[in-house]
């Protein structure tokens, strides 16, 4: 495949990351921002937010992104959430252009919506969701559009507690269960990452082993790419992976 160009404001090229040298690495500049009000109301269920609008152009760096992240799930669990609703100018701004301090990789379920879960607003995360957070040539050209276009820095694979991709994947391996074809050819893609487990394990034990051993797995296939080595070796990508727990909304990152 050729490179691929678009323009850009700035130098008016923008060059394919399969045409990037190893050492390119980019600007971690903390990019200009404003700030939009969101409701004007005053009563205690929505009291008055703002939703920072990032302008274009470099995102956060990767660990201003995470401590973000961070931030605004302490906010979700806490019940103190500060994005009820968004006005019709911030989405008329927003269509100018989409800035996300971070890239999520997660699972479809619907128990566990990103935006909510890290009381992000419109614009902020660029989100790619598919049972069981696999990693799928569709779902690497989704990250690369991330990293190359969009260039986010921060990178989260997002598993979450009870995973049911997970749990027929295990029940596929130690059961020989069977499922629809194209159901199989998704498990088939979780199978390896769950080699580690100990089949000694209650079940429940299993899955929960089971859903971090995925989330290192997906990690795994995200870094074993000369692209995906060398972007994180430059020192200004960053990948992490984390669990939602169903029962409390927490994010626990992994170590």
């Amino acid at each position: 495949m050729g490179s691929v160009r678009i323009r850009r404001r700035s130098d008016r090229r923008r060059t394919h990351a399969d045409d990037l040298p190893q050492s390119a690495a980019w600007p971690a500049k903390r990019l200009p921002r404003k700030e939009t009000p969101l409701s004007t109301r005053s009563d205690a269920s929505f009291p008055s937010i703002v939703v920072i609008v990032a302008e274009l152009g470099p995102s956060l760096t990767a660990d201003e992104a995470l401590a973000r992240l961070q931030e605004g799930n302490e906010r979700f669990v806490a019940g103190k959430a500060k994005f009820p609703t968004v006005q019709k100018d911030v989405l008329a701004e927003l269509a100018k252009g989409q800035r996300p301090y971070a890239t999520i990789i997660g699972c479809s379920d619907s128990r566990v919506p990103p935006e909510l879960v890290f009381d992000a607003s419109f614009g902020e995360l660029f989100i790619v969701r598919v049972a069981g957070n696999v990693i799928s040539p569709e779902v690497m050209g989704s990250i690369q559009y991330a990293a190359v276009h969009l260039r986010t820095q921060l990178f989260v694979v997002l598993g979450h507690e009870g995973c049911g991709a997970v749990q027929a994947a295990l029940a596929s391996l130690r059961e020989g269960a069977r499922e629809r074809s194209r159901i199989a050819l998704l498990l088939d893609r979780i199978a390896p990452g769950l080699a580690s487990v100990d089949a000694s394990l209650p079940s429940d034990a299993q899955v929960a082993a089971g859903v971090e051993a995925n989330v290192r797995w997906s990690m795994h296939q995200l870094l074993d790419t000369a692209e995906g080595r060398a972007r994180v070796e430059e020192g200004i990508l960053r990948l992490v992976g984390g669990v939602y727990e169903l029962t409390t909304g927490r994010v626990r990152f992994l170590t």
